[in-house]
């Protein structure tokens, strides 16, 4: 059977279409912060872990993620201090094994150059059973080693996110979370296998398939 690697719902957390072809994405602005965070029940919930409760002071301590890859191990410090909702999520959908046995579905090779990933179903429109509001988009930019947040449209996000493995060209809708710290050398390798333009030419499948095995968060 072939496999569907993504697909633009309204409850989907994809990479819009719109970014795939080049058409203007419109800016979102980022909302102002707050000392709360609202995660909003949604479907779909694939593996569903529960929902976060915001915890302010747990939020603003850095830490490290490592993906470890069928590829290799891919790290990076999470940007706490800008995007705390966001981090906060990621942080406990890793701690309660939200992304252990699942995959990259996407590979992006023209226009724009990322690697997505967070869905347990492969297809592109899974979620963590809820959605959050979008941070720090003013300015934003997406150089080599950015970790953002995929979605389809303002304030949709749930598990879904990307790395960007070359500099690409967003439109600042898509909320930055992460530097890589290690591991761009294992994107390399991953972009240079290149894809299966299911989607479009230059956008599909990983010819080298990116099983994540286990996300360890590191605090130390």
């Amino acid at each position: 059977m072939k496999r569907m690697h993504w697909a633009l719902v309204a409850v989907a957390t994809v990479l819009p279409l719109a970014a795939s072809t080049g058409t203007a994405v419109a800016d979102t602005p980022a909302p102002a912060p707050s000392a709360a965070c609202s995660y909003t029940p949604a479907v779909p919930a694939d593996n569903f872990k529960g929902i976060p409760v915001f915890e302010p002071e747990e939020a603003a301590e850095p830490y490290r993620a490592t993906l470890r890859t069928s590829q290799g191990r891919i790290t990076f410090e999470a940007l706490t201090d800008k995007a705390p909702c966001t981090t906060f999520s990621f942080r406990f959908l890793a701690e309660h094994d939200y992304f252990d046995r699942t995959h990259c579905h996407r590979l992006t090779t023209q226009r724009i150059y990322v690697l997505q990933c967070g869905d347990p179903t492969g297809t592109g429109s899974g979620g963590p059973g809820y959605s959050f509001p979008d941070e720090n988009l003013t300015g934003a930019t997406y150089p080599a080693g950015t970790v953002a947040m995929a979605n389809a449209g303002p304030n949709t996000n749930g598990s879904q996110f990307f790395i960007v493995w070359k500099d690409t060209k967003l439109s600042p809708a898509y909320t930055p979370f992460g530097r890589v710290t290690a591991g761009m050398d294992v994107l390399q390798k991953i972009a240079a296998g290149g894809e299966d333009d299911q989607n479009s030419p230059g956008d599909g499948y990983p010819n080298l398939p990116v099983d994540i095995r286990h996300v360890k968060i590191s605090t130390d």
